[in-house]
């Protein structure tokens, strides 16, 4: 599959740039993990490190779960990768992940956060307990932490992927 990146409008209303700033940090990950192959996307390139680029589409793929499936909707949104007694579970036993099946779930998250956020107000609020305490978040700053949080990341992957092949970009 070939990802086409729109970059977000340099002019818009507050919604369309953060949608489009989301996006925009999705489709980039989806490039930074293109045309390698199935070893490739599992090679922990900088050891003792266990970051993998499909590590990080499985990363990913709990994250959208987690802030617009849980904390958004407030939907029971059980981890797909990891658990309590395997907190990274989503960069473990990437031996017997299938990888399409990981891109898939990746794609079908972000589909349903895209479906999530519909309709909704930037001031709506979700809630988690975190701490002990219930704490609420607009979907203003539920896309802000998914910019941040995909930035973070494309940067580990972009480092990742340049180990891997010499591929860099933005």
């Amino acid at each position: 599959m070939t990802t086409k990146r729109t970059d977000p409008p340099n002019v818009a209303d507050e919604r369309t740039l953060l949608e489009g700033f989301l996006d925009f940090h999705r489709d980039t990950l989806a490039l930074k993990c293109e045309g390698l192959t199935d070893a490739q996307l599992r090679e922990a390139s900088a050891p003792p490190s266990e970051l993998t680029l499909l590590g990080l589409v499985r990363h990913l793929a709990e994250v959208e779960r987690g802030w617009f499936r849980h904390v958004l909707a407030g939907e029971e949104a059980k981890p797909l990768y990891y658990s309590d007694e395997d907190p990274d579970g989503e960069f473990h036993r990437l031996d017997a992940a299938v990888t399409e099946e990981s891109f898939g779930t990746w794609r079908a998250e972000v589909a349903y956060s895209r479906k999530l956020a519909e309709g909704r107000s930037l001031d709506d609020l979700g809630s988690r307990v975190r701490g002990g305490e219930r704490q609420e978040y607009s979907l203003r700053w539920i896309y802000i932490h998914m910019i941040e949080e995909y930035a973070r990341h494309n940067g580990h992957a972009d480092l990742i992927r340049e180990r891997i092949d010499g591929a860099t970009g933005e």
